[in-house]
């Protein structure tokens, strides 16, 4: 079975290859893609030859993030907390972008707004979170546009779970 400390390395070069085959893909086929916020010309554009540094940046994010937590927690569950965020966040971004390709318009909405709770629920401004939910986009929406939500969300997740947690003291601590 793989440790973090040897498979952490390797989500940078992952990153990179992956965003290689897609826009080698896209590159092949038709061009490489333009995409719009909110699909529309008039907005902003990123081109998906962008993937080529978003996604290995976020793995080099992801291992920094793995080599901390290696170094700072003796225990395998880190590992393994680390693997299932990244996992599940990947699922679940490509959940979302396949609802989005095959036109599932209500499953779609559903999954965006369940962000709003995961976000409450799940520490999402994890590295590990954001590297597998943009890479999970990647196919339907390029990087940038679900490296924007990512943020925006892991904003959400970060505010409301530490102000939650020191307003929840506060609280208790005036009880006492």
């Amino acid at each position: 079975m793989y440790s973090l400390r040897n498979v952490s390395p390797l989500a940078p070069i992952a990153g990179l290859v992956f965003a290689l085959a897609f826009v080698a893909f896209e590159y092949f086929n038709g061009g490489v893609k333009t995409h719009h916020f909110l699909a529309r010309a008039d907005l902003p554009g990123f081109s998906n030859w962008l993937t080529l540094l978003v996604l290995p940046v976020l793995g080099v994010a992801f291992a920094a993030r793995a080599s901390i937590e290696k170094t700072s927690h003796a225990n395998g569950a880190t590992s393994q907390q680390l693997a299932v965020g990244a996992v599940s966040s990947l699922l679940y971004g490509g959940a979302l972008a396949a609802s989005f390709l095959l036109g599932l318009g209500q499953l779609s909405l559903v999954l965006f707004l369940g962000l709003f709770l995961l976000a409450i629920v799940v520490p999402i401004y994890r590295a590990e979170y954001i590297f597998g939910f943009v890479a999970g986009m990647t196919i339907a929406f390029g990087s940038v546009i679900p490296l924007a939500f990512a943020l925006f969300f892991a904003t959400v997740s970060f505010t409301v779970r530490h102000v939650g947690t020191y307003v929840i003291a506060k609280v208790r601590h005036s009880r006492s």
